[in-house]
């Protein structure tokens, strides 16, 4: 019979709806029935595409005994953190205290207060490795319970103490000068990997956030280093096996430092965000791969992750079936030469293995290789090396797919919005545009409701029940605002400004000016969270920075610029000392340090040629955080287009930084040298 989470809109939660523990949601409900039966509370977090949180479930919340201890002597809690970030976050940051590392599944016991005192993560069936078994976990807690009440309450309350006092050292309020962007990019040098690309060693996560540094710090100030760490890693993100080299998209990261082997489930947001950074990195060089990259991970977006509802699912999983019935990781993606030779014959299939690097022992697990694209000597014959991508994509879609998240989460639409407006603005693709747009209608129509307060998710048209928290405010103004740059509809700025309101008023800190990830009318926690650093995706904190810069520098609002300005004070002080984590961060200081610059693009309609070309000029200036305006004279769609005519009757750009403006110009020459940073 279902449980308690049969009634649930996340994927995850619904994934364990028939198991035989006695599940509870998240709720006050479930703690007053701890209270109730006097028994600990044990919290259980994950996430659909997780795969060790496959593995656990598997072996221990499918099985019976288990179940039936669970059932006695605990309230079982199961939250999806893709849906409760918040909840994921207060009880990540005292696993990791006590533990020194964290990760999914993440397995808390809690007191009836919900205060922790007994950490883990993933545990076996059976003593493994020095790990002890779930049952034994279990059974050692339950005792302390009941043996040791005083002790463990004692313990409670003095981590719930201890994570009270690790405030943010804030730093000052000031945003980050160029010593500091100059120190960060240092940093970056030091844990540049040069014979691999990347930061750091295995495992090597695509490091979006600081790309974007890079390339407008090189925007910026011609420095060629910082270009060449983002061209260099991107060529070999794009080469490797973390990239899908037949249907596009990235994996979630890389277990080895080569990028050969991923972690194979593939994520909205690592998606969205590279996307963005390959358009960009196309804008600043040029690069044909880059160009290939941007537009094959935009559709496979729209191709893969896109709802009915014209939203984005959150992720594929890992695991698929491998053809007998076993879920196998990666089984979808890769390829043994055998394979190759049932699909193509032997002499594709030796070429073919030549150019996505398959070999007889194989790069992955039981001979089979993860495609790549090395570097060879010598060119392939391009149109039989198209046909064999067509060959193999085909034979691969009779494969049983990856099951997807279809749950739709507005920070990683908003992040998605951005990236399809650009990238179909750049490469003159009004269908990925359109695609924004069906995705920001639908943020606006189900997650958004009368006072412009945001719902975190949604599920096949229905709204989900949790609070968006600060990341999702932030991402999607940053969508909105971006579409606005890209279509001309002045009715995005207004939804971001809406959006960037409550910012101001329901997460910012009105004496330091630091940001708050939840609502000050949210659901207590143990703790409020708050974290600057950038994780999978950009920090709440240093999004909401950006988009309230980008916003100030579209309305000239103060507020919000002097808000975003106090909000990167913790960049001044985090940035030349850990630049890998606060990359969105650093980013948006470029901007501060530019201007950032303000275009407005006026023409008597924008379908016009001479105005759309203006308008793509503006878009594909690589001045750090330029916003851009387009419309006719005097609309009143944007403030940026008051009071600006044409010129001699022609289409004609302004641009304007720190309160003065250029010359008005109707030449698209003269507004890319004077938008190219």
């Amino acid at each position: 019979m279902p449980n308690r989470l049969a009634h649930e809109t996340s994927p995850y939660l619904l994934q364990h709806a028939d198991n035989p523990v006695d599940w509870w949601p998240w709720s006050s409900e479930a703690f007053e029935e701890a209270r109730k039966r006097n028994v600990p509370v044990l919290l259980s977090v994950g996430y659909s595409s997780c795969h060790w949180c496959h593995v656990m479930a598997h072996e221990s919340f499918e099985d019976q005994e288990t179940a039936e201890y669970l059932n006695a002597h605990y309230v079982s809690v199961k939250v999806d953190r893709e849906e409760r970030p918040d909840v994921d976050a207060v009880y990540m940051e005292a696993v990791q205290a006590a533990t020194g590392q964290g990760g999914w599944p993440m397995t808390v016991f809690l007191t009836p207060d919900a205060e922790p005192f007994y950490f883990g993560t993933y545990f076996p069936p059976a003593p493994r490795q020095g790990m002890p078994s779930f049952r034994q976990v279990l059974q050692g807690v339950h005792q302390a319970w009941d043996e040791r009440r005083d002790e463990v309450t004692e313990v409670a309350e003095k981590i719930v103490r201890d994570l009270a006092g690790r405030e943010i050292s804030y730093g000052d309020a000031q945003t980050p000068g160029e010593e500091e962007l100059a120190q960060a990019l240092l940093g970056l040098t030091r844990e540049y990997d040069p014979q691999r690309g990347g930061f750091g060693g295995a495992p090597k996560f695509p490091p979006s956030m600081v790309l974007e540094f890079l390339l407008r710090h090189h925007a910026r100030t011609g420095a060629e280093g910082a270009l060449q760490m983002a061209s260099d890693t991107c060529e070999r993100m794009a080469r490797g096996g973390m990239y899908d080299q037949l249907g596009g998209g990235f994996a979630r990261y890389s277990v080895d430092r080569d990028w050969v082997v991923p972690h194979f489930e593939k994520m909205l947001y690592d998606n969205a965000l590279l996307c963005r950074v390959y358009a960009h990195l196309w804008r600043s060089t040029g690069s044909e791969l880059a160009r290939r990259v941007a537009l094959e991970t935009a559709d496979f977006m729209v191709r893969e992750l896109r709802t009915n509802e014209g939203g984005f699912a959150s992720a594929l999983d890992a695991d698929s079936d491998d053809g007998t019935g076993r879920h196998v990781e990666g089984a979808y993606y890769v390829w043994t030469p055998e394979q190759l030779r049932e699909v193509l014959g032997d002499e594709d299939a030796e070429l073919a293995a030549q150019h996505f690097g398959v070999t007889e022992e194989g790069t992955f697990e039981e001979g089979a290789s993860v495609l790549q694209l090395p570097v060879r000597d010598g060119l392939l014959d391009a149109e039989k090396v198209a046909s064999i991508h067509e060959r193999l994509l085909a034979a691969r879609a009779g494969r049983p797919a990856p099951g997807r998240d279809d749950k739709v989460v507005a920070a990683w639409n908003g992040l998605a919005i951005a990236a399809l407006a650009e990238t179909g603005a750049y490469f003159d693709r009004p269908d990925l545009v359109e695609a924004a747009v069906a995705a920001a209608d639908l943020l606006v129509r189900l997650h958004l409701d009368e006072q412009a307060r945001l719902t975190r998710t949604s599920k096949d048209g229905h709204a989900g029940a949790n609070a968006g928290v600060l990341e999702d405010y932030a991402d999607v103004a940053e969508g909105f605002l971006a579409l606005a740059s890209v279509t001309g509809e002045g009715v995005w700025l207004e939804f971001a400004g809406f959006l960037l309101d409550h910012v101001l008023a329901r997460f910012t800190d009105p004496e330091s000016g630091s940001l708050y990830d939840t609502a000050a009318d949210a659901e207590r926690l143990i703790r409020r969270p708050q974290d600057p650093t950038d994780n999978a995706a950009p920090s709440g904190w240093t999004a909401a920075a950006n988009a309230l810069l980008s916003y100030a520098a579209h309305t000239g609002s103060e507020p919000h610029r002097t808000a975003a300005e106090r909000a990167l004070g913790v960049v001044k002080a985090l940035g030349p000392r850990v630049p890998r984590f606060i990359g969105w961060g650093l980013a948006a200081a470029e901007a501060v340090l530019d201007g950032p610059r303000e275009v407005a693009v006026v023409g008597p309609a924008l379908d016009d040629e001479d105005t759309k070309t203006l308008h793509r000029t503006a878009l594909l200036g690589t001045a750090p955080g330029a916003v851009v305006a387009a419309g006719a004279p005097e609309s009143d769609e944007f403030p940026l287009l008051a009071d600006r005519p044409l010129v001699g009757g022609e289409p004609a750009a302004y641009v304007c930084r720190n309160f003065t403006c250029d010359a008005p110009t109707t030449e698209p020459d003269r507004l890319r040298t004077v938008l190219s940073g």
